[in-house]
């Protein structure tokens, strides 16, 4: 584990209980999307990538054959595993490690899925190739994560708050960022859907645990940005606002729809 992920380790293993309560992450037409599109796949093995506290890997463990929620924090798949227990899914296994190097054979999962967790990783393009290595032909891949806005001054701001609330945060990616680094790594868009979130800025910050002289600066920051940005973000008088969120849905592209390419497990 390099640096990076030993900080994002650090920061989640001591909030992971939090995130499985949070409502933000809990509840969503994303989630409802997800488990229309598993209904009837009785058979179909998923990878849930940054699986978090497991709420995509709950909306679709009752309609698959087997899910492998993967995370780094072994604390996030603690939570995972008592909270499956609770909600009697047995059909859910545990495995951790980092998305840039998946400890798993060529053509393994039927989909791989991921939700709100990109933004957490240092080399999204080479992620995104263990993705596609690790994707049988025909495969399916679902992204949901916050998206960054096309407007440079509003995107500055918008990743200067998530840096300061949460140190590990590497970057919210536009939508067509996203479809670019898809397609350089063998998908193609099928659909996509965004909509607004609304964060509470308590909740939001005591969440992540975030420091009092960050928050104090997120504040600032919003306080005194441009009103262009305040007016994209619907920062509100107690510092509330809203992030755009994302749905992807890809497909392999044609040339890897026949074989996976070999295993690039190590650098």
């Amino acid at each position: 584990m390099g640096s990076h992920e030993e900080q994002v380790d650090r920061q989640f293993s001591a909030v992971a209980n939090a995130y499985l309560t949070s409502v933000v992450h809990a509840q969503g037409q994303d989630l409802l999307r997800t488990a229309e599109i598993f209904r009837g796949r009785g058979h179909d093995r998923v990878l849930d990538v940054g699986c978090g506290a497991g709420h995509m890997t709950f909306a679709i463990a009752p309609h698959v054959g087997a899910v492998t929620a993967f995370d780094l924090s072994r604390s996030m798949l603690d939570v995972v595993m008592e909270s499956a227990r609770v909600r009697g899914l047995s059909n859910i296994t545990l495995h951790q490690g980092i998305a840039e190097d998946l400890p798993f054979a060529n053509e393994s999962f039927d989909w791989v899925c991921t939700r709100y967790s990109a933004h957490h990783w240092e080399r999204l393009p080479r992620a995104l190739d263990e993705m596609r290595r690790v994707l049988k032909p025909g495969g399916g891949l679902i992204v949901i994560d916050i998206l960054g806005p096309d407007t440079p001054l509003i995107d500055t701001h918008m990743q200067a708050i998530e840096l300061l609330r949460d140190a590990s945060h590497v970057r919210d990616y536009t939508l067509s960022e996203w479809k670019t680094y898809l397609s350089s790594a063998g998908f193609h868009v099928s659909a996509h859907h965004r909509w607004k979130m609304r964060l509470e800025f308590e909740s939001w910050v005591n969440r992540i645990r975030t420091p009092a002289d960050r928050v104090s600066a997120i504040r600032a920051v919003l306080k005194q940005a441009p009103e262009q940005v305040r007016e994209y973000l619907m920062v509100e008088d107690d510092g509330s606002f809203q992030f755009d969120a994302g749905m992807i849905e890809a497909g392999l592209a044609s040339e890897y729809q026949r074989r996976a390419p070999e295993s690039t497990s190590t650098p």
